[in-house]
């Protein structure tokens, strides 16, 4: 007896259900991922009657203070607000030129003792120019 031989069926992967499940994944992953948006900090600066309006140096260090006490350094966030910490920040970016000015810019409702701990950590690094940063008192 002479049988047909049956053909085989060609093997073939189908890639659309594949290709939709990668779009969806895609799809998925762009709405569920949180962007990284820079956000400025808004200080509400202290006001000032008999202040001096003084041009910033270029090479100045500035001090941010917001308004629950924690420091940024030159636009980096400091991790606590411990001394070390500060200090530390403050001896890395001067890379030891101690005639670098010192520019604090502290929030109205900061915590007395931030502004304090800065100057005196700087006066004790050995930084003599040191600017407070205020507005003009509009009365």
């Amino acid at each position: 007896m002479q049988f047909k031989r049956q053909k085989q069926a060609e093997i073939d992967v189908n890639l659309t259900p594949l290709i939709d499940v990668v779009f969806l994944l895609l799809i998925f992953f762009m709405v569920s991922t949180s962007f990284i948006k820079e956000t400025h900090l808004s200080i509400n600066l202290p006001k000032a009657a008999n202040g001096q309006e003084q041009v910033q140096e270029l090479a100045a260090l500035e001090v941010i203070i917001d308004s629950n006490g924690f420091y940024r350094v030159d636009g980096r966030s400091l991790v606590d607000t411990d001394s070390e910490t500060l200090e530390s920040a403050l001896r890395n970016l001067a890379s030891g030129d101690l005639t670098t000015p010192i520019t604090i810019t502290s929030d109205a409702t900061a915590p007395y003792q931030s502004v304090v701990k800065v100057i005196d950590i700087a006066g004790a690094m050995g930084f003599s120019k040191m600017n407070i940063t205020t507005q003009p008192d509009k009365e």
